[in-house]
């Protein structure tokens, strides 16, 4: 039987650039999303990008997780959410536009603190350091190389 390697790489690469874009943000780090966690000062810690992913663990037993409106959030209403974003207690969210996002959860837990608003910024480019001369350099082009090869065929190493 003869594999299609070209189809899997192809979509090995398409991952790639669409997971390589943004950075996973666990929400509460280790504690999770839980009641009495101050996720105001976990938030002071971070910087969320377009594009990043908000992670958030859980137990969907007990909690869940909605993006809500700003006034809802501030009365922790659950009412007319947006989007109850709960799957299986392990959820993730891309955060997709340049924007405050709220979050809380339903149930009364809202009022314990279960409730989180994610500012979302757009990246900045990185500004290029200045050239030390004319020549592009030779270790840096081999390293681009390096990179630009190795990651595809660890990924299919991975998957075959």
């Amino acid at each position: 039987m003869k594999r299609d390697y070209s189809v899997k790489f192809m979509i090995v690469m398409f991952v790639m650039f669409e997971v390589g874009v943004g950075k996973l943000h666990r929400v509460g780090d280790k504690q999770g999303w839980n009641p009495n966690v101050n996720y105001s000062e976990w938030c002071s810690h971070e910087q969320f990008y377009v594009g990043d992913w908000l992670l958030f663990n859980f137990d969907k037993h007990y909690f869940n997780v909605l993006e809500v409106n700003k006034t809802s959030y501030e009365t922790c209403n659950d009412q007319n959410f947006i989007q109850n974003i709960t799957r299986g207690g392990r959820d993730v969210f891309e955060l997709t536009e340049a924007r405050p996002y709220y979050f809380l959860s339903g149930g009364g837990y809202c009022f314990h603190g279960m409730k989180v608003v994610v500012n979302v910024e757009i990246p900045q480019a990185p500004v290029p350091a200045p050239a030390k001369n004319d020549s592009p350099s030779i270790a840096g082009s081999y390293m681009f190389l390096l990179i630009v090869i190795s990651m595809p065929v660890a990924c299919l190493v991975l998957l075959f």
